[in-house]
């Protein structure tokens, strides 16, 4: 019987207003054996529709200095003057258990967690265009003007990082949207990278057979 595999840790960036997390949440939704959505912590402020524990853990700024102090984070990072981290000893946990790991987190972390975990699988998401940032940002009625344009300014800068990702996801329709990202997902499993402990036990295995069997 095929030993139980490592989870594969997988990275989710992408411009604000993109829909990265409803993509998530829709992948997990339907595909729930599979997959553990890691919570970050911030130091944001919650939105209306949000819950501590659920979307974000939502921490004082104390609260997440004390969690720097004590290691407790894989990474952490600033964006629009917010604290964003990723808790350490849940993301093992799924790993260790056979889960692919999803992480919502911005680039700077994102570099980081490549650093720390080279096999990392990193997937940006994108709009189709500009302009449908922009409506969606301004469609959500949740920020002020001055937030959107932060936002939009920012989505500038992220841009310039795009390519060091290993796959760009376009969120036009979330239907298809999302069983790409699972088929994508799915496929890097069968990478021959990822498959060295099954290749090495076929070579003994094959060795074994006596020859001209």
């Amino acid at each position: 019987m095929e030993q139980k595999k490592r989870g594969i840790l997988v990275v989710f960036s992408g411009f604000s207003g993109s829909g990265k997390g409803t993509i998530m949440r829709e992948l997990l939704n339907r595909y729930a054996s599979c997959y553990a959505l890691s919570v970050s912590a911030t130091t944001r402020k919650p939105r209306a529709c949000e819950e501590d524990g659920r979307e974000y853990f939502f921490k004082t700024n104390e609260e997440f200095q004390k969690m720097i102090e004590k290691n407790e984070l894989i990474e952490y990072a600033v964006y629009v003057e917010n604290y964003y981290g990723t808790p350490r000893a849940y993301v093992e946990e799924q790993l260790d258990a056979g889960k692919d790991v999803i992480l919502e987190i911005e680039i700077q972390g994102a570099s980081r967690i490549k650093e720390m975990f080279p096999d990392t699988l990193l997937m940006f998401v994108s709009t189709k265009d500009a302009a449908t940032l922009k409506a969606r940002l301004a469609g959500r009625g949740t920020e002020e003007a001055s937030v959107i344009e932060a936002r939009l300014l920012r989505a500038g800068e992220e841009a310039l990082g795009m390519e060091a990702y290993d796959y760009l996801v376009i969120n036009d329709s979330l239907e298809e949207c999302v069983e790409e990202v699972h088929s994508i997902i799915r496929n890097e499993h069968r990478k021959m990278a990822r498959n060295h402990d099954f290749i090495h036990r076929m070579k003994e295995e094959l060795k074994n057979f006596p020859k001209g069997e």
